[in-house]
């Protein structure tokens, strides 16, 4: 009889939870991403640069009201899949301060002849003044201190 009622309260509860999260998907129109498991800490979600009231949709085009943003394009390195890979097309603007980059943030900066894209991992200061250490998203390494005066970009909205 205990194994009974545990699967009749399991059963219920089961419902409960796909109807309540079906009907809230269907009544809020949100698009809710499943988590992979094991989750992965190591990728942080880049800062919401964009807001709701910048963009404007009609039947026809969609406008989004960004000043000196400008269009990017990437290399196939496959540094970043599967974020970014040769077909996107990227927006980005200039980081005017330091704090304008955060954690979780793609930005591209100036590595020798090479321009970079690679995601912000961490944020700290040493002797030298405010350091980022970045990856790509498919690299197994990170790519050391990136300096503020080595930052040409951040990325702040990706199209496929």
């Amino acid at each position: 009889m205990k194994t009974k009622t545990i699967i009749l309260l399991g059963v219920v509860f089961l419902w409960g939870f796909l109807s309540a999260n079906v009907a809230g998907l269907y009544f809020n129109e949100l698009e809710i991403p499943f988590p992979n498991f094991p989750f992965d800490n190591d990728v942080s979600a880049p800062f919401d640069f964009v807001k709701e009231s910048q963009i404007e949709v009609y039947d026809d085009k969609i406008i989004i009201n960004i000043n000196d943003a400008s269009l990017s394009s990437y290399a196939s390195t496959g540094s970043m899949i599967p974020v970014l890979n040769e077909n996107s097309n990227g927006i980005r603007i200039k980081p005017t301060s330091e704090e304008n980059i955060h954690i979780g943030d793609i930005i591209t900066f100036r590595e020798g002849a090479y321009l970079i894209v690679h995601r912000v991992i961490e944020k700290g200061a040493d002797e030298k003044g405010i350091y980022f250490i970045t990856k790509g998203d498919n690299n197994l390494v990170n790519d050391g201190k990136v300096r503020f005066e080595d930052i040409e970009y951040i990325t702040i909205g990706v199209i496929w």
